[in-house]
């Protein structure tokens, strides 16, 4: 559902990614590892259509998304790929349902149905008793569980998430690429992931090993 193709982006005289292909195939989780440095957040952004490659491809359930007119890009970004950063990025004004409710509303869903849509939704990711707490009423795990549900109440295709547990405890890591694992068993959802945590790695479906731009080694943890 996913196919890059000879990605390359370069910074002035650096590339930071060099040549990349891979495929992602629905209902998988595969997580990216590396070294700092490595590519790996600059490969999700072009993977996630946040930044545009030099030269080469992404397509995403049929679509070459960098074919695309940029208010396509946009539109397609929107409906078709969820984003879960290290970092939050929660609205502290809102509260989580608005929070998650947010994609929808500028999607143009209607203001009652979209807070119909996020209420459950965090039921999903179990904080149904949590709806009207503001960020800051939120323990860690728990805000990075409402910037899950945010990324997913477009129903998209594909999540990319950049070292989600990066600022979560080890119990709320596990807890969190739990998640992930039953999202994808009842939902069918597809992750590509940036993590540094090599056991939760293991736990995903693939892993691949990027370093200098490039990914020199692939490890299928299915049986």
């Amino acid at each position: 559902m996913l196919v890059a193709h000879q990605l390359l982006k370069k910074y002035s005289n650096l590339t930071v990614v060099n040549g990349v292909s891979l495929h992602v195939a629905k209902g998988e989780i595969v997580s990216i590892v590396g070294p700092s440095g490595a590519g790996k957040s600059t490969l999700l952004h072009l993977l996630g259509a946040l930044d545009k490659p030099d030269s080469g491809s992404v397509t995403i359930d049929g679509v070459d998304i960098f074919k695309l007119p940029s208010k396509k890009q946009a539109q397609f970004r929107n409906k078709h790929i969820g984003f879960v950063f290290q970092f939050h990025h929660l609205l502290p004004e809102f509260s989580a349902v608005e929070n998650v409710a947010v994609p929808l509303w500028i999607g143009g869903t209607g203001k009652k149905e979209a807070l119909v849509l996020a209420a459950e939704m965090l039921n999903t990711v179990g904080l149904g008793g949590r709806l009207e707490n503001k960020p800051s009423e939120l323990s860690g795990g728990e805000q990075q569980r409402v910037a899950i549900a945010r990324a997913l109440i477009n129903k998209p295709s594909i999540v990319m998430a950049d070292e989600p547990t990066g600022n979560l405890d080890s119990a709320n890591a596990q807890a969190i690429h739990d998640l992930f694992i039953q999202l994808r068993d009842k939902f069918g959802h597809t992750f590509v992931m940036i993590t540094h945590n090599e056991a939760l790695a293991d736990m995903t479906d693939r892993v691949l090993m990027m370093r200098d731009g490039r990914i020199e080694e692939e490890k299928s943890i299915k049986a």
